[in-house]
């Protein structure tokens, strides 16, 4: 990729993904747009590979490698106070410049792996929802799992906030890991019921590159591809890391089209693949393979996807003609399921990126 487009890259994560969630992100974001030398860093990517994250990752893997610099102290994550201000730049060039080779190696190297915990609030009511249509345990695999943190989905407990003060929870009483969700309720919406408990005959993950997170280095670069001026993203992850290392699930290495059905043959009973934020990563051709793929086995065997992703990646192949669930930042979480080889898609709610917010949809 050329260098106008790469800085273009890092003007859309800018102003499209950081505004307003992450000021830090976004001001080193624009800034290395308008920097050669900075931007140019990402030419180092394996095709299809640059992205801001990846950038910004890299960054963050050096400082935390170099914690007492003073660029720390713009790094929440490190324990730094301190807001954007005119030395954040200058300070971030000269660092990652002065570690170019390093920063090349990584960029060359990684995968921007985000495993965001807080994502499985999001994705439990429509597990549970395709549960309840199976009418009994299911097995349960994600595609593009990363650590796969999103596997112990049924350990996690969850708390709805909802407009007017009720609250919804579900999930076992006692465990470390805790989230929280806000549940707002679109024109016409009614509020999702939601089982105290999932049961799960089998589970497994599939990816390209499975973070072990037995590996510290491993979990040092997952903790960097979280945003770092959102450190309670981080201390979540650590407890989800902790709590997985208790039950381990199976990670598959491989492909998310060509090895699908290969990684579905060894999860017994009806199957719940789940996508989040992992479609973005395919090419549009690729991702109608992989819808392909989902309808082939669906042939078979009792087969639900739960997709939480943005409706173009995502929903549109299976339920097209939904403007409404496109633009405005926000995701789709969606159930599919295949009956004589038809897709029927069901649109449940529009999701923050994040997992900190979910608008429930009418049915």
């Amino acid at each position: 990729m050329d260098l106008d487009r790469i800085k273009e890259v890092l003007r859309t994560f800018a102003e499209a993904e950081a505004h307003g969630v992450s000021p830090l992100y976004e001001h080193l974001a624009l800034q290395a747009a308008a920097d050669d030398d900075v931007a140019g860093l990402l030419a180092s990517a394996r095709d299809g590979e640059v992205r801001a994250t990846l950038l910004m990752a890299t960054a963050h893997r050096l400082v935390q490698a170099d914690p007492i610099h003073p660029l720390s102290r713009y790094y929440p994550s490190l324990g730094g106070f301190d807001g954007v201000d005119s030395e954040t730049w200058p300070l971030f060039r000269s660092f990652l410049l002065e570690r170019a080779e390093k920063a090349r190696a990584l960029i060359s190297s990684r995968y921007t792996q985000t495993n965001e915990v807080r994502r499985a609030a999001l994705l439990y009511p429509g597990v549970a929802r395709a549960a309840k249509e199976a009418g009994g345990k299911v097995s349960l695999l994600e595609v593009g799992c990363s650590a796969g943190l999103l596997l112990g989905l049924d350990r996690f407990g969850y708390r709805y906030q909802c407009d007017g003060g009720e609250q919804l929870t579900a999930g076992p009483a006692k465990t470390p890991v805790g989230l929280h969700c806000a549940l707002d309720l679109a024109p016409g919406a009614v509020a999702p019921k939601l089982p105290k408990k999932l049961s799960l005959l089998d589970r497994a993950g599939l990816d390209r590159a499975p973070v072990d997170l037995s590996d510290e280095d491993e979990l040092a670069w997952l903790e960097a591809c979280v945003w770092a001026d959102q450190p309670d993203r981080i201390r979540l992850l650590r407890t989800a890391a902790a709590e997985q290392a208790k039950h381990r699930p199976r990670l598959i290495a491989g492909d998310g089209v060509d090895d699908l059905a290969s990684a579905a043959s060894t999860l017994e009973g009806p199957l719940v693949v789940v996508t989040s934020h992992a479609l973005a990563y395919f090419t549009a051709d690729r991702r109608a393979e992989f819808v392909s793929t989902l309808a082939s086995l669906a042939a078979s065997r009792p087969l639900w996807w739960v997709s939480e992703e943005f409706y173009g990646a995502g929903l549109e192949p299976v339920l097209p003609g939904r403007s409404d669930l496109a633009g405005d930042g926000l995701a789709t979480l969606g159930v599919v399921r295949w009956e004589d080889g038809k897709a029927e898609a069901h649109a449940l709610a529009r999701t923050a990126p994040h997992g900190q917010r979910m608008t429930w949809l009418p049915l």
